[in-house]
């Protein structure tokens, strides 16, 4: 198993979904695990869906690792500095910065209508401001925070989870080019990040089986699907890499960088890389 053991990460957007799966991988490996949401209480979260980021951190120390829950909206630089600022003061360090934080899954239905499966002129232009506001820019923003502590400790890891839709269309322009903005400002930040010993890298997870997913299971085939906390394994297994820079400035798949570090998923399933 991994070994975490004395890391420092910081997890956004872990409420549910695959940032949960990725918090509780990392604790699970021995990691202290920080973890922003805007949902703190039960059934609050957006359109209904479960999970709060008191019971994901809860969770984790049900299994024998340690969390921190901090409620934050990352559209809120305050709020996001003030997570950072916490974070160096409880630790005086940050080994890991996952950016999953993704408020773009939200307005997924309007006017009774699943709008991905309609033309972009027909969706709402909210869906535009949600993947940048609530998605690339708050990567940058906690990407900015967290290299002002990594290069000075001269390590670090930052990952941001992207999709395949920066490279191909999946449904959406918009989402297209939030993926592919997140690409590109992984690339670039890892080039200044090099001789600083932090990398960056994006990832992809396939068809994860997340609590918004499942609402649309029917449309989706599902034989070859995710869980959360497979994402998560792959993120603890890069981190525990200490080659890790020679990746820096990569599109990861993660079922393909599973297969290279061995990592299965929790059903003891290896799900095959998407390309």
């Amino acid at each position: 198993m991994t070994d975490l053991a004395g890391r420092v990460v910081l997890v956004t957007g872990a409420s549910r979904g695959v940032g949960k799966g990725i918090a509780l991988a990392l604790g699970e490996a021995g990691a202290t695990v920080y973890l922003t949401g805007r949902t703190v209480e039960r059934g609050t979260g957006p359109e209904g869906l479960p999970g709060t980021i008191v019971e994901t951190a809860e969770e984790v120390a049900a299994r024998g690792g340690r969390a921190i829950a901090i409620r934050c909206d990352h559209r809120d630089d305050a709020q996001v500095e003030a997570v950072f600022r916490r974070i160096s003061e409880e630790q005086n360090r940050l080994d890991v910065l996952v950016n999953n934080v993704w408020g773009g899954y939200e307005g997924l239905m309007y006017e009774g209508q699943y709008v991905d499966s309609l033309p972009f002129w027909r969706q709402p232009l909210s869906r535009w401001d949600s993947m940048f506001s609530a998605g690339v820019r708050a990567h940058y923003v906690c990407s900015v925070f967290a290299a002002r502590q990594m290069v000075e400790q001269q390590r670090g890891l930052i990952v941001t989870i992207s999709y395949w839709a920066a490279q191909r269309f999946i449904g959406s322009p918009a989402y297209g080019a939030a993926k592919a903005a997140d690409d590109t400002m992984i690339r670039d930040m890892a080039h200044q990040l090099r001789e600083h010993k932090v990398a960056a890298v994006s990832l992809y997870p396939g068809l994860v089986r997340t609590e918004n997913v499942m609402r649309f299971a029917e449309a989706f085939d599902m034989s070859n699907s995710e869980s959360p906390e497979f994402t998560g394994r792959v993120v603890a297994a890069l981190a525990a890499d200490e080659s890790v820079l020679d990746r820096s400035g990569q599109v990861l798949v993660a079922a393909a960088v599973a297969r290279e570090y061995g990592v299965i998923d929790v059903d003891g399933r290896q799900p095959v890389p998407l390309t």
